[in-house]
Order: structure tokens, then sequence, then C-alpha cells
């Protein structure tokens, strides 16, 4: 019997949450993730027991870079849906190790469009990330502004992976969404993101960076808005006579001062980012509800009770 939906990076933030929604709607999901150690593996392990209590669960630990595993994964499981979250994250992160972005980024993505090719799907939903953007200063950011100038490797592999999908879709006629992250946040999330390391800090009362000097701006989403919004999309195939593809965009509670340690902007990063979620809107009914105020909150009530503090 084929397996409902498969959730690439299972273990990982994004794919966690969307699995675990999948599952407890009844869904049969399969979880597939590398487990690597780019941050705490004990992390992805916990959120993947959280996941294996389900019955309606199955998980396979295998590098997505390896095409034969892929591709015999997909002849065994004949997913209807893809979930491709697994990816190789964080801009900083690939100027010191290049190579982890072309495999995970590149050959991965690869490994699951030729999968798909031989295993047709009725829709794969991939992630991308704002970071295509690049230095765009016209916001707030638009689906049709033009995204050729990616300021780290790790915005070229996102840039990357929407153009391999494009002409995938139009070779093989796979429907396919790419979905542009902004800043996700919230309970379970990544130990290198800018929220985790200002709790950690703030807490125990050590500096907290600030980067460019605090002239910063983000589009910050809320995971669990995240999540409303794919799910809302699975069933939103599209057409097209050229290819089936598409990109949408997606998007004092400590009760301690913040030591904050003013830093000039990091090489790689972006000033700003500010999504336009028309599109999105437009297709499903959905935009973020979420206020920061109520997300970091429920972040942190995460955040006290996972590290006891």
């Amino acid at each position: 019997m084929p397996t409902e939906v498969l959730v690439t990076g299972a273990a990982g933030f994004i794919g966690f949450h969307l699995a675990k929604r999948l599952l407890d709607e009844g869904k049969e999901v399969h979880g597939l993730d590398s487990l690597n150690a780019y941050y705490d593996i004990t992390l992805k392990k916990a959120r993947l027991a959280e996941l294996v209590k389900y019955k309606n669960f199955s998980f396979t630990h295998a590098d997505i870079a390896d095409l034969k595993a892929v591709q015999e994964l997909f002849r065994k499981l004949k997913p209807r849906i893809v979930l491709h979250m697994a990816a190789q994250a964080g801009v900083r992160y690939s100027i010191e190790q290049p190579q982890a972005y072309i495999s995970a980024n590149l050959d991965g993505f690869f490994s699951i469009l030729e999968a798909c090719r031989h295993n047709p799907v009725e829709h794969l939903l991939y992630a991308s990330s704002s970071s295509v953007y690049g230095g765009n200063t016209k916001v707030p950011f638009s689906e049709s502004d033009p995204v050729g100038n990616p300021v780290s490797l790790y915005a070229a592999t996102k840039r990357s992976n929407e153009l391999m999908a494009q002409s995938y879709a139009h070779l093989y006629r796979t429907p396919m969404t790419g979905l542009r992250f902004f800043t996700v946040y919230g309970p379970w999330g990544r130990p290198d993101m800018a929220l985790f390391l200002f709790a950690r800090g703030i807490l125990k009362g050590e500096p907290i960076p600030v980067f460019n000097h605090g002239k910063m701006q983000r589009d910050f989403t809320y995971v669990g808005d995240v999540v409303e919004a794919v799910v809302r999309l699975i069933g939103h195939v599209p057409g097209g006579k050229d290819a089936p593809h598409r990109i949408l965009n997606m998007e004092n509670l400590i009760g301690k001062k913040a030591i904050k340690d003013y830093q000039p902007l990091q090489p790689g990063d972006v000033p700003l980012t500010y999504a336009d979620v028309g599109a999105l809107k437009a297709l499903t009914g959905f935009s973020p509800k979420t206020t920061l105020e109520q997300g970091v909150s429920s972040f942190l009530a995460w955040f006290r009770a996972y590290y006891k503090l």
C-alpha cells in the first residue's frame, strides 16, 4: 500500500512539526533524516522520539545525497505526497563548510527530483528560503522580484533548487511548489537561530550578539503558521501548460534584561527581509495569524521545559 506522505528532514525543525500535524490528522507518514551533527543531535533524536509514538509513523535513517538509497525508498514506499524539508541550513555555516551545502542541497535535491521522476507523485512541496532575494532593497519581497544576486552559497543552492525544480517540472510534469521560508521560529526550534541564542544568553546572563549594530529587520514566521500554510497547499496542485511549478513566500517575556554585544554585519547575511504573502493568501485563503508576542511566549515555554530552566 503506498505511503500517503513522505517527509524528508523529519527530525529537523519544520519537518518535525509538519510530520506531527499530519500524524495527528491520521495520515500515514514516513520520515527520512540523516540525523547529521550540524547542531545538537540530542534535540533531533528528541523530536524523532515524539514521532515514533504514533502507530502511523515509520522512519528511515539515510542521507538524501545517497541517490541509490533514496530511489530504493521511493520504489518501496510509492509516496503520494512528498514534503522535502531536508537541507543543510544556515547562511554563515556555508562560508565555513561549503561542501556540506553542495552535498545536501544540490546532490540531495537531485536525488529527490530523480526519485519523483521515476516514481511519480501527486505533489512535491520543497523548502526554499528568503535568502534567495539576496541584497534586494525593494520591499516587501515578491515572488516576481529578480533573484539573480545571491550573497551566500546557501542562497545560491536554494535558488538552484528552484531552477532545478522548474526544469524537472517542465520535462517530466512533476507538480511542485517551492516554499520560500522567512526566519521560522517556535518550539523545538534550531539552536543556531537568533531566538534560541537570545533566550539562552539572557537566561544565563551572557552577552547576546547583535549584528549590523542592531540595524536589522526580519520577517519572523511562527512554525504553527508555516505548518498550516503547507498543509493547505498540499491539495493545491500546480498546473500549467509549460511546467506545473510555482514558488510562494511563507513568512520582554523572559523577565531579564539582555546584555547586547553589537557587532558588524556578518558575511553572507542581509540587513532586511520582508515577505509579500499575497499569492499564498489568494491561493489558500491563509495568512499568518500568530503575533510575535504569542509565538515568542510559546517558544519560551517549550525552551524552559525542555532545558529545565
